[in-house]
């Protein structure tokens, strides 16, 4: 009898730590609530349709369908289905012919990883499907990194896939990305809030200067002869021209609040942890320079509203701004809450 199944895979907010990902240094996000389902059903063995895949977004009202056994790249949301599928049939498992329904709760390019959550949960439901449970949390975020770098063109890291794997209640998740060791950090908000609110200008990690920021992180690698940037000092700062120096001097501060903010959080000091998240917002706009007008006056909105720190997530350029607010301040109209919430996992068809 075939198989079928019903996956889901959540969005993140990063509560700091902005590109140190790809530079091989610290964050610090969780999984929230919001996500992306894929139901699939897999495609009688001897059937005509046994090796093809059917594909539809639901929300968007499109289709794809291609051969398991000769996948073509496109563009769009069909490079993440063909890419995980091709990926998880590299990594050896028999990705068999299927129908897959898929239905998210995330606005795309709002900075919460919508296309983090679409891979996890294509990856979980099809080797499900191939019956295939030998690959742990880490290695099925490398294959969905693998996903964006070859199939869609953005050279992320692995941050937004840990943080949807590996998300749990109540729970930040401290990720070093020399080793990929995920520390859970208690996130206890105790009549604190945090808030996204998204900016309305759209984002494509493709299109915009994300990639090259990250030649601009691995040209300063290369002039200080380092292999990562979490290796740098700000003492090596001065060897560097702009726009290295800038944006080597982020990485190097955004590592260091990183871990000053596991500090507040275990301290249960949240004031200092609000002060953090400006400080870390600074440093994106004027040292990493992936700000925009837009963004800054969503920023001043959260401020406005009596946050006690905000600051933009994602790769930058547009997407959504986190804020933390104080117990008895109210986020702004258009900024929801969000809480830790549990990682991806397979539901109950």
């Amino acid at each position: 009898m075939p198989r079928e199944n019903c996956a889901f895979g959540p969005g993140r907010v990063n509560l700091i730590g902005e590109h140190t990902d790809y530079n091989q240094g610290l964050a610090l996000p969780f999984a929230i609530a919001d996500g992306v389902t894929v139901r699939a059903r897999e495609h009688a063995p001897g059937s005509p349709v046994a090796g093809i895949i059917e594909a539809h977004a639901e929300d968007l009202g499109e289709r794809d369908s291609f051969s398991v056994a000769d996948v073509a790249p496109v563009e769009g949301w069909r490079a993440f289905v063909r890419g995980v599928a091709a990926e998880l049939t590299l990594a050896g498992v028999p990705v068999p012919g299927a129908t897959l329904r898929i239905a998210g709760g995330i606005a795309r390019g709002a900075g919460l990883s919508s296309s983090a959550a679409l891979e996890v949960a294509l990856c979980l439901a099809l080797a499900d499907l191939a019956g295939h449970d030998e690959m742990d949390l880490v290695q099925i975020a490398v294959l969905c990194a693998r996903v964006e770098n070859r199939w869609v063109g953005a050279q992320t890291g692995v941050l937004d896939q840990l943080a949807s794997l590996f998300g749990a209640r109540e729970s930040a998740l401290l990720i070093d990305f020399r080793t990929l060791h995920v520390e859970h950090v208690p996130l206890h908000l105790d009549g604190w809030s945090l808030a996204v609110m998204d900016s309305g200008e759209r984002h494509s990690n493709v299109s915009s200067g994300y990639n090259q920021r990250r030649r601009e992180c691995a040209r300063a690698c290369e002039l200080l002869g380092l292999p990562s940037l979490r290796e740098a000092s700000e003492r090596d700062l001065a060897r560097l021209p702009e726009p290295e120096r800038s944006r080597a001097a982020h990485v190097i501060g955004e590592n260091e609040r990183v871990l000053a903010a596991v500090g507040a959080l275990r301290a249960g000091d949240m004031a200092a942890l609000g002060a953090l998240l400006d400080r870390s917002h600074a440093s994106e706009r004027d040292l990493f320079d992936v700000s925009t007008p837009t963004v800054e006056r969503t920023v001043q909105d959260m401020l406005a509203a009596g946050a006690a720190g905000a600051r933009l997530m994602g790769g930058g350029f547009g997407g959504s701004v986190l804020g933390l607010f104080p117990p008895g301040r109210q986020p702004p109209a258009g900024a929801r809450e969000v809480t830790p919430g549990p990682g991806a996992r397979l539901l109950e068809s």
